[in-house]
């Protein structure tokens, strides 16, 4: 499902070119759940970065369910981005001023799906993750946890290939960590693709696989 070969991400930090990602080839099936780890400054966030087509390599090649990412255009890879790719962050990143199921059905604003299938799909999700209970809801009504699991419903919207994960538990108690664990867990053990970059052993032991990182290099597996 994804493959990168020798992928390379350069910044330019004034005179200097900072190496964020150093010839990283890696490959991720479907339906594994794989956790990224490293230090601050290791590149695991430009990774994901990349991974979700938020940014493009300087060089090397990055395949997603057969296409050649690293070569699209902007407009391609928004469009990668809005039908194969769903995002989970640690900030929730869920706009204040609707409610639940109208966040949930965010990213179908700009989709061919009409408003009856929308409003389906999202009831059918929330009631997956738990939530019907508070699908008229807004944000501040809600739990860290509670908004977790929002965004959890909204990355799966669009029916994604891969969900990535940036640190979702990064904001949350361990109690509530554990539930949002167990929930992606489930999504996995059904047939969806994770990759989660993480920084806490415990929540990384939820994955499959851990690919560890240091100064831009994948230095690791276990």
């Amino acid at each position: 499902m994804i493959e990168l070969h020798s992928i390379k991400k350069l910044f330019q930090n004034g005179d200097e070119t900072v190496t964020a990602i150093d010839d990283v080839s890696l490959s991720i099936k479907q339906n594994e759940f794989v956790a990224v780890m490293g230090s601050s400054g290791s590149g695991k966030s430009t990774l994901m970065n990349v991974l979700g087509c938020l940014d493009t390599p300087s060089s090397g090649k990055y395949i997603l369910d057969n296409k050649d990412v690293a070569s699209l255009t902007d407009d391609e890879l928004s469009s990668i981005r809005n039908q194969h790719i769903g995002f989970i962050f640690q900030t929730f990143h869920l706009l204040p001023k609707l409610n639940v199921i109208e966040n949930v059905k965010l990213p179908l604003r700009y989709s061919s799906v009409d408003s009856e299938e929308a409003d389906k799909r999202a009831l059918d999700l929330i009631d997956r993750v738990g939530l019907s209970h508070r699908k008229n809801h807004k944000p501040f009504e809600l739990s860290g946890g509670q908004r977790q699991r929002v965004a959890i419903a909204r990355a799966l919207i669009n029916k994604p290939s891969v969900i990535l994960a940036d640190e979702p538990t990064g904001n949350l108690d361990s109690k509530t960590s554990s539930e949002i664990m167990a929930l992606l867990t489930e999504l996995h053990q059904q047939g969806q693709t994770i990759v989660m970059v993480t920084h806490e052993d415990d929540i990384a032991e939820y994955a499959q696989r851990v690919i560890v990182m240091k100064d831009g290099e994948v230095v690791g597996e276990k």
